[in-house]
């Protein structure tokens, strides 16, 4: 398990319309790292998980650094070996480019104690659930958080995990809307495609393996394209 943060120099962002090309950038730097493009993308790829901290200005967003972890032991020993200057993708189409060179790649430790039992979390990127029926989620008040989020990690790690993961209540009441539209890509036809996350703070408790687990994998779906990154709340959002 391993979970880096890669940050421009202040001052300096990187602009995107669509959240596919810091995801297109994330697998270039895999790449140049040495690990086939079949083990980070599609159906099969092994897990990892990335959030983009920033801000939008209209449909722009600008990212000042990109948050990036994985449960899977070669896709952290490759995470080992990133440089920020492995971060980059230039789409001819469009004309947009990412670069990440020049900045600086620190740890992000686990903010586990032993035998913690509980986690505050802000989600880092937008946590995407889907109904039965396949509609998006977008109020986190009317969910049933620990179903999907236990299948999902129980499935990456082949054993039961058994969390239970609450919305700050408080919150919800002052921000009813708390869901996002997220554009993922802008296609060859010129249709954006999108999804809906939703954003708020969570309280995760149970085992320390299952807060451990939910830190490094990240919660929800989507999570290898940007969504269900978590962050201590204690540690802020941070630069």
């Amino acid at each position: 398990m391993r979970r880096y943060r890669f940050t421009l120099p202040c001052g300096q962002v990187a602009e995107y319309r669509h959240l596919d090309i810091l995801h297109d950038a994330l697998v270039t730097a895999w790449i140049t790292q040495g690990i086939p493009a079949e083990q980070v993308l599609g159906f099969a790829a092994r897990p990892w998980n990335f959030a983009a901290l920033g801000f939008h200005r209209g449909k722009t967003g600008r990212a000042h650094t990109l948050v990036v972890t994985t449960l899977d032991p070669e896709l952290a020993n490759a995470l080992d070996r990133m440089r920020p200057e492995d971060i980059r993708y230039a789409r001819a189409r469009t004309g947009e480019t990412v670069e990440f060179g020049g900045g600086r790649k620190t740890e992000d430790t686990s903010p586990l104690a032993p035998r913690q039992g509980v986690l505050s979390v802000l989600l880092l990127s937008p946590l995407i659930l889907r109904s039965p029926d396949r509609r998006w989620y977008s109020d986190l008040g009317q969910v049933d958080l620990d179903t999907p989020i236990n299948t999902r990690l129980s499935r990456l790690a082949g054993r039961p995990v058994a969390l239970q993961v609450r919305a700050d209540s408080l919150y919800l009441r002052a921000n009813p809307r708390h869901s996002v539209l997220v554009s993922l890509k802008d296609g060859s036809d010129g249709k954006s495609s999108f999804v809906i996350g939703m954003q708020a703070p969570l309280v995760l408790t149970g085992r320390d393996e299952d807060l451990r687990l939910a830190w490094y994998a990240g919660l929800g779906e989507k999570t290898r394209s940007g969504f269900g990154c978590i962050g201590a709340f204690e540690r802020g959002l941070g630069r």
